[in-house]
């Protein structure tokens, strides 16, 4: 029983503690706002605070940025190639494409191999990339791939991202 006694001693030391340093965070918040007469008025910082908080409340997801590099497009990438793997069409190189378009990206700039084999089977992966300057944002999916792949790589000299067969984007 008697390290019951030493425990409710402690305990409040730390309450008084905290409820110190609360009271000090108030009473200096107090402080700041008395300090700032010349802030604007409130109604001009409640018609402020509106449009500021729903950008800051929400985190943005990865988005298009037409004068960064493939890498600093490669979140907005992957993020479309895992979007569309979820979906039922996760074998279908067309729906990689049109997501990708809708995304922002150039459809001029794609490639995409088949979805199924010269034999007509389906295809065990497809790829399909973006050329963006010198570099590909490539992506490989499919039932030998497992998860989603994504990468950027060096460009091919003829200016094409994928090496052998790929389908016309005629759509």
């Amino acid at each position: 029983m008697s390290r019951h006694p030493e425990r409710r001693r402690a305990r409040p030391a730390s309450f008084v503690l905290l409820a110190v340093g609360l009271g000090a965070a108030l009473v200096l918040s107090g402080c700041s706002d008395s300090q700032t007469a010349s802030s604007p008025p409130p109604s001009a910082t409640a018609t402020a605070a509106p449009e500021a908080s729903p950008s800051a409340a929400v985190p943005a997801g990865p988005a298009l940025i037409p004068e960064g590099s493939a890498e600093d497009n490669l979140p907005l990438f992957t993020s479309v190639t895992a979007a569309v793997w979820a979906g039922p069409e996760n074998v279908s190189g067309r729906a990689y494409v049109d997501a990708l378009v809708a995304a922002g990206f150039d459809k001029a700039a794609m490639q995409v191999t088949p979805d199924q084999t010269t034999i007509g089977n389906p295809a065990e992966s497809i790829q399909f990339a973006v050329r963006w300057g010198a570099d590909c944002l490539v992506g490989q999916v499919g039932p030998s791939s497992g998860a989603p792949v994504t990468v950027v790589t060096p460009g091919l000299g003829d200016g094409k991202c994928l090496v052998g067969a790929t389908r016309p984007i005629d759509w």
